[in-house]
């Protein structure tokens, strides 16, 4: 075994961290764990997956389980869409492979949401296969120790292929100990040199250019809307719609609303949004809260409003599962809705908040 595979290994026995999916050999719990590790803190995700491994224990339970249960339970972690492609994922598992995982990375790439990184590392920790697994903190480390300004997917895969070979095929231990480095001490604003089991082997380190590799794409400012919703009213009830699928925070509750356009108010904003989306005419009676909330790409004004229903039939269909329906305050924990609603949630099931001049939650 050469030099730079061995003393990762060395390194990795030693020091490897508490990560959920380490040293299973469920393909379905690395799965998970890679899912929800990407994007999102290990320390946020560890209490997601132990209580979704609770609720979803293997391929067939997720499968069988209603999208909404399984948003409920990702409620809160973001990036919705993993979760909806995890779901549907789970559905082509248990029809094309019986309930198991696929071995061969290229199968798992065919699933949904399993990109490359993502089928490597399911490949090589629970298979023990020789597939590189190239995360942001393994493109960090690999072009520091190449001292590779900016390195292609492929180059990145070939060079991984390579430490896996010196490794002699340990691709599963080799992988987490290119990630765990990564993260502990290759990290993108303040690298410990000192502290690294291959500093003698890295490049960037002897020509000085650690701070330099890879380049760091500049991020431009986020955007921003203004956004209006209305938690509509017929006596005790509220109206709650189920947003798309395919867009974003596709498959989730809300109140109904959208963006606010040029020379309206919010509150015709909201007005207006409810008659569009549903066909109802609501007459807008106080306001609820404003909620700044960030996405990935843009920022968002959420402006809440009180709205009393005045006439108009939503379609609200029990056999459709997007179907808006009525909901007491306190059914609305059921739902899985966006975080820029949870505060007003929480106001309203425990009774804190209720409609102006209307009887209030039941």
């Amino acid at each position: 075994m050469s030099g730079t595979a061995r003393l990762l290994l060395e390194w990795f026995r030693t020091r490897q961290r508490d990560v959920p999916g380490r040293n299973e050999s469920d393909p379905y719990r690395v799965w998970v764990a890679e899912v929800m590790a990407q994007q999102t803190r290990i320390s946020t995700v560890i209490p997601y997956y132990e209580s979704f491994l609770e609720r979803f224990p293997d391929v067939e339970t997720l499968a069988a389980s209603s999208l909404d249960d399984v948003l409920k339970a990702w409620e809160g972690l973001g990036y919705y869409g993993r979760a909806r492609n995890l779901h549907r994922a789970a559905g082509e598992v248990r029809e094309r492979y019986g309930g198991r995982l696929p071995e061969d990375a290229d199968a798992l790439r065919s699933l949904p949401g399993i990109g490359a990184y993502t089928a490597g590392a399911i490949a090589s920790i629970a298979f023990g296969k020789p597939e590189p697994a190239v995360d942001g903190n393994v493109r960090r480390v690999l072009s520091r120790l190449y001292d590779l300004e900016n390195p292609t997917p492929g180059c990145l895969d070939a060079l991984s292929r390579d430490l896996i070979a010196e490794a002699g095929g340990a691709a599963g231990p080799l992988n987490q100990a290119l990630m765990d480095l990564g993260s502990s001490v290759c990290t993108a604003r303040a690298p410990d040199c000192d502290e690294c089991p291959i500093a003698r082997h890295c490049l960037a380190l002897q020509s000085g250019t650690v701070a330099l590799r890879p380049v760091r794409r500049r991020r431009p400012p986020l955007p921003h809307q203004d956004i209006a919703a209305a938690l509509v009213w017929r006596g005790p009830q509220l109206l709650i719609a189920r947003r798309p699928e395919d867009g974003l925070l596709g498959g989730l509750w809300e109140f109904p609303g959208g963006k606010v356009e040029t020379g309206e108010t919010p509150a015709e904003a909201a007005r207006r949004e409810v008659l569009e989306e549903l066909g109802i005419e609501v007459e807008i009676v106080g306001e609820v809260a404003e909620v700044q909330h960030a996405y990935s790409h843009f920022r968002i004004t959420l402006h809440l409003f009180h709205a009393r229903w005045i006439e108009g039939d939503p379609a609200i269909s029990e056999s459709r599962a997007g179907s808006p329906r009525w909901v007491l305050p306190g059914e609305l924990a059921r739902y899985a809705f966006p975080a820029a609603n949870q505060a007003v949630i929480r106001r309203l099931v425990g009774g804190e908040e209720r409609a102006p001049e209307s009887p209030g939650p039941a």
